[in-house]
């Protein structure tokens, strides 16, 4: 279609859908494309069925923390009432970054901004709603993400980072920094597991299909490997590449380990999404892609000396970074049961990940790696962390994960104490800010004093499609949360204070039928039904 032909599109069945995107997108206000340069898409079918680019703005108001209180889940825990503290601080900071669209500007649906720079990040984004899911009864923090999705180019591009004031995108699509990383459905997925909200998957589906199918046509090398940069990977200022690229800029003509798993992960959550909402045939390329990627990845990106996953260099070298990105492989399960004790022994290792604050995104024995953080040369993240969480319970490090997650907490409750609120990053050597981080980060900081403490301290998993709870109890102190929310079921937990040996009566109430399977120490279980 030429570009004089926007508004008399010809019978060809890519130029009408083209036609019908772009008048969508100018009737709603959205301003993506520039008329004189940005019409020669790729038009991917699939953006057709995204129903967020022409879906009016919320009018209703944001709540406010005061007014949503009894609609949070409450922290029950003896004898840590800092960290009870923390926690109530990270809700009303997050409470205070909630906002409205505004006639002017190009969002779509009320949001917690990403409380950097006045721009929505999506990588920021998705982690913000891995703790908001436990606070969707006071706002619905996932509609967040509605706004990037509302911005979804013909071709399936979303841009990483957009500006909350205004319309249009901050980098172009073929920008190396444009977008990443692709941790959308796994972020809506795990929404899905507290709300059980299918018609939230029906909706997001053909969005993130789409985006994906960007991500494989644009962001691969021959091989089908994928690249991406320090900003594009999140991790903006590891020192990953070759010698005369630009850590933040460059995709270093690299094989890049995390953006390769993430795309893993992505084919496998989608065929989940899939399998649940019967579109199993629009997601046969990604079975293929996900056994060709796990077999790239296990095969090239592994050494065997060191037992770590690597990025790849253009003249075949690994890079020999140990970076934190190479634990998404335990996220995925693409790990192999004879590689998978060696790889999981540096986040043990003193020298390596287990540092007094953990876990350091970069290895200590880096010579680059800074004891103060150094922003991601050593920094303690939440949104890592919780990653690495995910993928040691994935499989079965339940201790461990529990160990992480203690440490972690603790740092986070001391610099809590010290300067009374969260902050972007901490240091990895001492109960300090890290150096740089922003203060008042809720933000994906959130993620520290609610997900983790809930779901890695206290052990408490819910699985909302099957009205199913886990609690792997490990706390001896009087704990538990009140007002958890499973669907539309709302359960109290509390284990009483006990001794090691002991084994209380749990108190469990809910206001529908929940099983909750309790997991003690030793590995012994009760099935307790509300």
């Amino acid at each position: 279609m030429a570009k004089n032909d926007l508004f008399n599109p010809s019978d060809n069945p890519a130029d009408r859908i083209r036609f019908e995107h772009m008048k969508r997108l100018m009737e709603n206000g959205h301003h993506l494309y520039q008329m004189n340069d940005d019409l020669d898409y790729d038009c991917e079918p699939l953006v057709a069925e995204n129903t967020f680019i022409d879906k009016a703005k919320d009018t209703e108001p944001v709540p406010t923390y005061s007014g949503s209180r009894e609609l949070l889940p409450r922290i029950v825990w003896d004898g840590h009432d800092a960290t009870v503290s923390c926690y109530d601080k990270a809700w009303q900071i997050a409470f205070g970054n909630l906002h409205s669209p505004k006639p002017e500007d190009g969002m779509v649906s009320n949001y917690i901004d990403t409380a950097f720079n006045g721009f929505l990040f999506m990588w920021d984004s998705s982690f913000i709603t891995m703790f908001g899911k436990y606070g969707s009864r006071a706002f619905d923090f996932q509609r967040t993400l509605d706004n990037l999705y509302a911005r979804q180019h013909m071709d399936g591009f979303i841009c990483r980072e957009i500006c909350e004031a205004k319309t249009g995108d901050q980098f172009h699509r073929f920008d190396p920094v444009s977008t990443g990383p692709n941790i959308l459905p796994w972020a809506e997925w795990e929404s899905y597991l507290v709300t059980d909200d299918e018609q939230r998957i029906r909706a997001v589906f053909p969005v993130l299909l789409a985006y994906h199918l960007w991500l494989r046509k644009y962001h691969t090398w021959p091989d089908g490997t994928y690249w991406s940069t320090g900003w594009g990977c999140g991790m903006d200022n590891q020192p990953r590449l070759k010698p005369g690229y630009s850590c933040e800029f460059h995709h270093g003509h690299m094989v890049w380990a995390d953006a390769c798993i993430q795309q893993i992960l992505s084919c496998q959550t989608l065929i989940k999404m899939a399998r649940l909402i019967g579109r199993e045939s629009d997601v046969s390329s990604l079975v293929e892609e996900e056994a060709r990627l796990r077999k790239v990845v296990n095969e090239k990106l592994w050494d065997d000396e060191t037992a770590f996953y690597y990025d790849l260099w253009n003249d075949g070298r690994k890079n020999y970074v140990k970076s934190i990105g190479a634990y998404w492989a335990l996220l995925t399960g693409i790990v192999p049961e004879e590689k998978l004790g060696a790889f999981v022994a540096h986040l043990e290792n003193e020298a390596e990940f287990k540092r007094p604050h953990r876990v350091p995104t970069l290895s200590a024995d880096h010579p680059e790696y800074e004891a103060t953080g150094g922003y991601w040369r050593g920094g303690v993240w939440a949104p890592t962390n919780y990653m690495v969480l995910k993928g040691l319970e994935k499989y079965g490090f339940h201790r461990l994960a529990n160990d992480i997650a203690r440490s972690h907490i603790d740092h986070v409750t001391q610099v809590f104490e010290k300067t009374g609120t969260l902050w972007e990053n901490y240091a990895p050597e001492s109960a300090q800010p890290g150096q740089p981080a922003k203060s008042d980060f809720v933000g994906w900081t959130g993620l520290s004093p609610i997900s983790m403490l809930m779901e890695y301290v206290f052990g408490i998993h819910g699985d909302a499609q099957n009205r199913a709870i886990t609690w792997r109890i490990t706390c001896l102190e009087r704990h538990g949360v009140m007002r958890y929310p499973l669907g539309n079921a709302t359960v109290n937990l509390i284990c009483p204070a006990h001794g090691a040996n002991e084994r209380p009566s749990v108190e469990i109430t809910s206001d529908d039928h929940i099983d909750v399977t309790v997991i003690w120490p030793d590995g012994s279980q009760e099935k307790i039904s509300t």
